[in-house]
């Protein structure tokens, strides 16, 4: 699973013309990638550490501030572009698979307090952020089972 963390002023995100997802003042925008070989344990883990990266002013988490946080669905972060110019989505996990996992990281965010604001999963969006700083975490479970490198 793969979270990309992008610390914002403001963000929202808009399916066909209607705002569903949006908040104002200091918060995090996750775009969510869900890869083929992610559990429900990789998306409780990568929400945790989600919820508790100081991220925001002050050194402060999600949690420390009482911060939102906007999740995105995006399957793109698992395109491979090694071969050719036409990305391979061979990685990413089917909607099918991918929904449930996407679903349970916002619920194990919501479980960590954070207020989670949401794209449509699967649909078109549009994502409109103010970046602050900027500053953007990856966020990756195969990264968090590895050894830490001395």
């Amino acid at each position: 699973m793969r979270a990309v963390c992008q610390r914002a002023r403001s963000a929202s995100v808009t399916v066909d013309g209607r705002v569903v997802g949006a908040f104002e003042g200091e918060g995090i925008v996750v775009l969510l990638g869900v890869s083929t070989e992610d559990t429900e344990g990789e998306a409780v883990q990568v929400a945790q550490k989600v919820a508790g990266l100081r991220m925001l002013d002050g050194e402060r988490s999600l949690t420390d501030a009482g911060a939102p946080a906007l999740v995105v669905s995006q399957f793109t972060l698992y395109g491979d572009v090694r071969r050719g110019r036409r990305p391979s989505w061979s990685r990413a996990a089917r909607g099918e698979a991918a929904e449930p996992l996407y679903e349970r990281f916002m619920a194990e965010l919501e479980a960590e307090g954070v207020r989670v604001e949401r794209g449509v999963f699967g649909a078109e969006m549009d994502v409109a952020l103010t970046n602050a700083g900027p500053f953007t975490l990856i966020v990756d479970s195969d990264d968090l089972a590895a050894p830490r490198r001395a």
